[in-house]
């Protein structure tokens, strides 16, 4: 009944597109950053056009036709997310609806285990036809600095921009100040330089920003509104946000997803914060073969970053702390925990007042689970992977499991 309901949606929600001719669709897709991109891209264009937007808490898959379905008949543009985990789901998408305007953030191995998408080649597949799919009077929008993102990139035959920290790039930034509440940066564009703030944080604040402008650009958005809704952007929950800490510290969560990419981001993002640095790192899901090496990576960033205590959440985490003591921390600063439960006790043991104490791991590790503990909330859940999406505050089941 659920698929046959699903199915039917999705031809109504065809025959909506066919209707609403005024649209402009602009699609992202990309193994990291998408959501923050979406948001941000809508935020501008809201300056000059009526704008819907992918709901951020649905998966794809019954994503799209949703939000087709809840666009409005005077909305002029609708900027859609293109998550896919299974080979052929991004044709599946493209049925549906196919974009104007093309966005790839960045590809790294996630979702390439054997249950996804299998190898790191099938995922540069399934993110490649989204871009492929755009028309001749369309343009696609690369990330400049993700070695194979610009690959793609530049096997691209169409109108194109590339956007990063690389001066090589269409649209670039430099002078990057990140603070707890504010990022400022310099864009370059052409020959002019304009002096950007947000309300976002953290390097993946810097690269959103940029495609945001970008298609504002693209679309005659007049710059200074274009500057003024990046100023109005604020973090979403879970994704570099700050928030009240446990035990008087200061919560930068950024545990709603984890890979690789993303991760690092995260970490080279916290060491621009002033202020003592405890990262709480759980695994990173769906690495396939790759999962160990993966780890090992971030394991050698934290080091030459010098974080100051490292927390590891599970077996594979175990990858990142013998990393991190051989390019340079010491075994005082490293602490390896099998569970969320004794993740908090070591906490407990650390953590002082005024600390930055940094949460990173995949969605369905649920590592918020270490800051209930450490607020004094009862959690009786021990699943290790818990496939439920929904956050551990709100998790009915979570407080069914509650002694």
């Amino acid at each position: 009944m659920k698929k046959l309901f699903h199915s039917l949606r999705r031809i109504l929600a065809k025959i909506w597109l066919n209707i609403n001719l005024q649209l402009t669709v602009i699609g992202v897709t990309g193994s990291y950053g998408k959501t923050v991109t979406t948001v941000a891209i809508a935020k501008v264009l809201s300056a000059k056009f009526s704008v819907n937007q992918t709901d951020l808490n649905l998966d794809t898959i019954f994503n799209l036709p949703i939000t087709i379905l809840k666009t409005k008949i005077w909305n002029e543009r609708l900027v859609l997310e293109y998550g896919v985990d299974h080979i052929g789901e991004m044709d599946k998408h493209l049925s549906l609806v196919k974009p104007k305007i093309a966005v790839l953030t960045g590809i790294t191995p996630v979702h390439s285990d054997e249950e996804h998408l299998g190898s790191l080649k099938n995922i540069i597949l399934e993110k490649t036809k989204l871009m492929k799919s755009v028309p001749e009077k369309g343009f696609a929008v690369f990330n400049y600095d993700d070695e194979l993102s610009r690959k793609v990139g530049e096997e691209f035959m169409r109108k194109k921009f590339f956007y990063g920290l690389s001066n090589k790039a269409d649209v670039w930034a430099d002078k990057i100040k990140i603070g707890l509440y504010q990022t400022e940066f310099d864009l370059h564009d052409r020959s002019e330089i304009i002096s950007v703030r947000t309300g976002l944080l953290g390097y993946p604040a810097v690269y959103a920003c940029l495609v945001a402008y970008l298609i504002g650009r693209e679309q005659r958005v007049k710059k200074e509104k274009i500057l003024e809704k990046l100023s109005e952007l604020t973090p979403l929950a879970g994704r570099l946000s700050i928030e009240p800490g446990p035990m008087r510290t200061v919560l930068i969560n950024d545990a709603r997803r984890a890979n690789p990419a993303s991760t690092l981001a995260g970490l080279r993002s916290l060491a621009e914060f002033p202020g003592r640095k405890v990262a709480v790192l759980g695994e990173m899901g769906e690495l396939g073969e790759l999962a160990e090496k993966m780890h090992k990576e971030v394991g050698q960033e934290a080091a030459k970053l010098k974080i100051d205590l490292v927390v590891g959440v599970g077996p594979l985490t175990k990858c990142i702390l013998e990393e991190a003591e051989k390019n340079g921390l010491k075994k005082s600063q490293l602490f390896w925990a099998k569970d969320v439960s004794r993740a908090a006790e070591i906490l407990k043991g650390i953590l002082k007042k005024g600390d930055l104490l940094y949460l990173k791991a995949s969605l369905l590790r649920h590592l918020e689970r270490v800051i209930m503990i450490l607020r004094g909330e009862e959690v009786g859940c021990k699943e290790v992977v818990c496939h439920h999406y929904d956050s551990c505050s709100t998790c009915l089941r979570l407080k069914r499991c509650v002694k």
